[in-house]
């Protein structure tokens, strides 16, 4: 399978949520060099449409559905967007995320709602309405961009943490039930990435311990590349980042140490 591909993404229909920067903006732009027709969706319309048009720029066949993919009206907006201009969907990447740092007993609760809503219902609530037209599709696929923390949470990321465990489990639950329907599900789990997202959460209430700097990790394009190759080898799950699968190996393996070594921080 690693050797032959499953699909090309050249003309497939691929919805992509939180499209307006980091690791979404950088998969817009894979995908769109890789020949496929997109829908964007992010809450800022502005950006988005200056993508969309740097995109269409380059020969890419691009429509927008913006707003807030909490939203059930906005999720609805981005399956009939790609409907009307591509007459179905083929791909659907659920992307977009927030988070906050800090300690859990001094957050404010509207951030674990707030987390919840973005990253897991949304995530789950456009998935299951995209599941017909998914089945009309041509391979057709969800890509559901997960967390190395949705397999080791850490201290000051507990609301983060608690939805990417969901995501994680959420694909896992369902891919057996999207395979009977024809459909792949595949889980991106980055480790650290260097974007914009720390700049961007709810609440910033303390120095995380273990960035030295601002950014850092592996680049958006380098999780972007690496999830539209999975995607065309019909891959299941993916950790694109060296230091989030020596994490995943060293909890299943040596779980005390990890523990240990997390305690530190608490």
């Amino acid at each position: 399978m690693l050797g032959r591909r499953r699909r090309s993404l050249a003309g497939s229909r691929i919805a992509v949520t939180g499209a307006s920067g980091g690791i979404g903006l950088a998969l817009a732009e894979e995908l769109a060099r890789r020949g496929a027709r997109l829908i964007l969706n992010a809450r800022r319309e502005e950006v988005l449409r200056e993508v969309s048009e740097r995109l269409a720029a380059l020969g890419a066949e691009v429509a927008c559905a913006p707003g807030d993919i909490a939203d059930e009206t906005v999720r609805a907006r981005v399956l009939a967007t790609a409907s009307e201009r591509f007459g179905g969907l083929d791909i659907l990447v659920n992307n977009a995320g927030v988070g906050a740092f800090g300690r859990f007993a001094e957050a404010d609760p509207a951030n674990l709602r707030r987390i919840l809503e973005v990253d897991f219902f949304a995530t789950a609530e456009l998935t299951r309405a995209a599941i017909p037209l998914l089945r009309q599709g041509t391979r057709p696929a969800v890509v559901n961009i997960g967390s190395i923390l949705g397999h080791r949470g850490i201290p000051y990321a507990v609301e983060y943490s608690a939805a990417k465990f969901a995501v994680r489990g959420f694909s896992e639950a369902l891919r057996p039930e999207l395979g009977k329907l024809g459909i792949d599900l595949l889980l991106v789990s980055p480790g650290t990435t260097d974007t914009g997202f720390f700049d961007n959460v709810l609440a910033m209430r303390v120095k995380l311990p273990w960035r030295t700097g601002q950014g850092g990790g592996v680049s958006p394009a380098k999780v972007a590349a690496a999830t539209a190759d999975a995607l065309e080898r019909g891959r299941k799950e993916i950790i694109p980042s060296a230091a989030g699968r020596a994490l995943v190996l060293a909890n299943r393996w040596f779980p005390g140490v990890v523990d240990w070594w997390l305690a530190r921080y608490g």
